[in-house]
C-alpha cells in the first residue's frame, strides 16, 4: 500500500494558463472512502484553510489518510501531506510529508524559490538539507490540483488530448500526463453527478500494474470536485469514492438521489 495515499491525495493535475474563477475557498473539506479489494482500507481527507505564510497570505491545504479496520492491524499506515499556496499566484510556497506506511516513514519539508527555480528539501528525519534545481511553474502534489481547479477549461476539452504539468516529489522533477477521456455521470453517495474522466499516466512497477493503471473522475462544474479514483495495482486493485464533504464554493449538481 505504499505511495497509494499519496496518489489518492494528490488526485489529478492538468496543463493550465490563466487563472479563469475561484474554484475552492476557506473551509472546504473533502472525505474519501478507500477500498482494497473487498476491504475498506482507510478513508482520506483534504482541507483548505486561510493562513499567513512569512507575513503572506496563503491557502493552508492539508491532506491526511489513514487505515482502518482489519488492515489497520496489519499494516499501519498514518499520512500527513500539507502544502501552502499562494493566494495570488496559485503557485506553492512549502510542502510537507510525513507519513507511516507500515513501519516506513518519511518526514520531509520543500521550501520553493520560484525567483530562483529551486526547492530546498529538509530530511528531518535524518536531519540533511538538499537544494535542487526545478522547472518553472512547478507545482508539489497537493498545489498542483487547487490551481488547477481554478484554471481548468472544461468547456473547451478535448477527448483523447493529452495534458501535462511540472511537478516536484521525491527530489525529482516530473513532467506529469494525462489524457482526458470524455464526460460521464458517476454514482456516488452522494447521487448521480455529472463528471469528467481523465486517464494519468504513472510510473509502472512495484506500485503500479502498468503505467495507465489510474482513472479519476471529477464533478464536470464549476468546483471540480473530486469523485472517483480506480487503480489497477501491482497486487490487487483500489477504488477511493467521494464520501461527504462541506464547504464548497459553488452548487454541486446533484442528477439524482
Amino acid at each position: 500500500m505504499k505511495k497509494i495515499f499519496a496518489v489518492v491525495i494528490s488526485l489529478i493535475a492538468l496543463n493550465v494558463t490563466a487563472q479563469s474563477h475561484q474554484a475552492f475557498d476557506d473551509g472546504e473539506w473533502f472525505r474519501f472512502r478507500i477500498h482494497y479489494g473487498m476491504f475498506n482500507a482507510s478513508y482520506a481527507t483534504l482541507e483548505v484553510k486561510e493562513s499567513t505564510f512569512k507575513n503572506e497570505p496563503v491557502y493552508h491545504v492539508v491532506g491526511k489518510g489513514k487505515s482502518t479496520g482489519l488492515l489497520h492491524l496489519f499494516f499501519k499506515v498514518d499520512d500527513n501531506y500539507e502544502t501552502y499556496i499562494d493566494k495570488e499566484t496559485g503557485s506553492p510556497l512549502r510542502f510537507i510529508r510525513q507519513i507511516d506506511e507500515g513501519g516506513h516513514t518519511k518526514d520531509i519539508r520543500i521550501d520553493f524559490d520560484h525567483g530562483a527555480n529551486t526547492a530546498v528539501v529538509f530530511n528531518r528525519k535524518h536531519n540533511k538539507i538538499e537544494t535542487f534545481s526545478v522547472e518553472k511553474n512547478v507545482h508539489d502534489m497537493l498545489s498542483s490540483f487547487y490551481f488547477l481547479r481554478n484554471n481548468l477549461d472544461i468547456d473547451n476539452l478535448k477527448l483523447g488530448e493529452m495534458y501535462s504539468i511540472n511537478l516536484f516529489f521525491d527530489k525529482e522533477n516530473h513532467d506529469f500526463k494525462l489524457k482526458f477521456l470524455g464526460r460521464e455521470v458517476v454514482k456516488t453517495k452522494l447521487g448521480n453527478i455529472a463528471a469528467l474522466k481523465f486517464k494519468p499516466y504513472v510510473m509502472a512497477g512495484r506500485v503500479f500494474k502498468e503505467k495507465e493503471s489510474l482513472t479519476i473522475w471529477v464533478s464536470d462544474d464549476a468546483n471540480r470536485m473530486p469523485l472517483k479514483i480506480k487503480a489497477n495495482l501491482a497486487v490487487g486493485s483500489l477504488e477511493a469514492d467521494i464520501d461527504a464533504f462541506k464547504g464548497l464554493k459553488n452548487p454541486l449538481n446533484i442528477i439524482m438521489k
